[in-house]
């Protein structure tokens, strides 16, 4: 039995404005995706053990195109930009969101979501949107509610358990999670190992 890694181990490939533009889908590819300021680039460098992988900024909604990222498992990591930043101009925003929406919908290496909620403020309108588009598709969604340093441990356990009966359903599955401390790391690269590793014929 081999050794659990402790990081998935990532570099970034590229940047892409629109799906025309990326890579082509020759491996897997699983999108993080996050409301602005969910901590979804904390995640990733938490996940890869490199906090210098992807930007991180107190000012929500700072990532702005796809970007891909590869990984040693063989698959692709894909950061994808966050939704929900007031401050963004509307037009720009729009156009984040339709490049968005073509990845995930057009994008034929697209095997599963990771969608990243803080745990303190479950289900808003952005994440309800990513959970029923996926809901009418064969994806699998993982998610993690982050931030869940920042609750007692029984207000994070009540928070899982909420959050497990909304979504009873074999295409979710969901763990507590904290990019600060790593806590929940093992468990969620055990996840996405699953779907980065490219399937043998």
């Amino acid at each position: 039995m081999g050794v659990r890694p402790d990081r998935i181990a990532a570099h970034f490939m590229t940047s892409a404005p629109t799906l025309n533009e990326c890579p082509p889908p020759v491996v897997p590819e699983v999108a993080i995706a996050g409301r602005s300021n969910s901590g979804k680039s904390s995640v990733l460098n938490q996940l890869t053990r490199n906090r210098h992988l992807a930007r991180t900024s107190k000012t929500p909604g700072r990532t702005q195109l796809l970007n891909f990222f590869e990984t040693n498992l063989g698959g692709r990591l894909v950061d994808l930009p966050g939704y929900g930043y007031a401050r963004v101009a509307k037009s720009q925003k729009r156009v984040w969101e339709d490049n968005v929406e073509e990845y995930l919908a057009r994008r034929e290496s697209l095997v599963a979501v990771v969608l990243v909620m803080d745990i303190r403020h479950l289900f808003e309108p952005f994440d309800v949107m990513m959970i029923d588009w996926i809901r009418h598709t064969q994806l699998s969604m993982h998610v993690l509610l982050n931030k869940a340093d920042k609750l007692r441990h029984g207000a994070s356990t009540s928070a899982l358990r909420t959050a497990k009966q909304r979504l009873a359903s074999p295409q979710f599955s969901l763990q507590l999670f904290s990019a600060l401390t790593g806590a929940g790391r093992d468990e969620a690269i055990d996840k996405l190992g699953t779907w980065l590793t490219p399937q043998r014929d």
